[in-house]
């Protein structure tokens, strides 16, 4: 029979191993090469996004030697995954998920929509630059939905808002709609993010490819600038 002191030892060894195993992944600082970025599965870098916005959240992010990295990642890169993100300043893709340099490709625009030039960027990080991830990120509060929200008009402003007004039509919203509705505002950056991850298989035959090939995954999300936490949508 065990002793309560034996199994209160044995207890506190596993906690212990658990703590250090944690520490170290947190800790982890190598830089992905071609080998552990072929080996990466699409599913493996989703939950690397994840585990990393939970450091983030919680205050726990990686201390990495960046010049290290930069002389590492000097002769080829070998991200990861690949994010669709605003141009937010609040909504920095790396920080968010506590990934280093070398880790993720980032493609930030207004509105976090897919157009011509984002998706040829996409097509470069996964068919030829090995990303096996796809994330459109967008987030809460955020300045574009609004913009389309009350149909803006100024400059070019208008011609790239128009992007996200097709997104409000699906919504089938009554009345007036204003950026003044903060539950229409964040229904419209839902929709808008989930309308241009499908939007990149639709119009990708490239990236539509390697999905079906089970390739590469994509995924849409929702930042909440006011807690730092990313949600996914299923």
């Amino acid at each position: 029979m065990i002793s309560r002191r034996k199994a209160m030892m044995s207890m506190g060894a596993l906690t212990g191993a658990v703590i250090a195993s944690n520490a170290s992944a947190q800790q982890s600082c190598d830089v992905f090469t071609p080998p552990t970025q072929a080996s990466t599965t699409p599913d493996s870098a989703l939950q690397m996004l994840k585990d990393g916005n939970d450091r983030f959240v919680a205050g726990r992010t990686r201390n990495c030697d960046l010049m290290k990295q930069v002389k590492e990642t000097a002769d080829q890169q070998s991200p990861i995954a690949t994010i669709v993100g605003c141009i937010d300043s609040r909504v920095p893709p790396e920080m968010v998920f506590d990934q280093r340099l070398g880790d993720i490709f980032a493609a930030r625009i207004a509105g976090n929509f897919v157009n011509t030039d984002i998706l040829g960027s996409l097509e470069f990080a996964t068919k030829l630059a090995g990303s096996k991830l796809i994330v459109v990120l967008g987030h809460t509060n955020c300045g574009a939905i609004k913009g389309a929200a009350d149909d803006a008009k100024l400059g070019n402003l208008t011609a790239m808002l128009a992007n996200i007004r097709p997104s409000l039509a699906k919504l089938n919203y009554s009345g007036v709609p204003s950026s003044k509705d903060k539950k229409l505002v964040q229904m419209l950056a839902d929709q808008n993010a989930k309308d241009a991850a499908k939007m990149i298989v639709d119009k990708s035959e490239v990236i539509a490819t390697l999905v079906k090939e089970g390739k590469v995954k994509i995924v849409s999300a929702m930042h909440d600038i006011s807690t730092g936490k990313v949600s996914w949508y299923g």
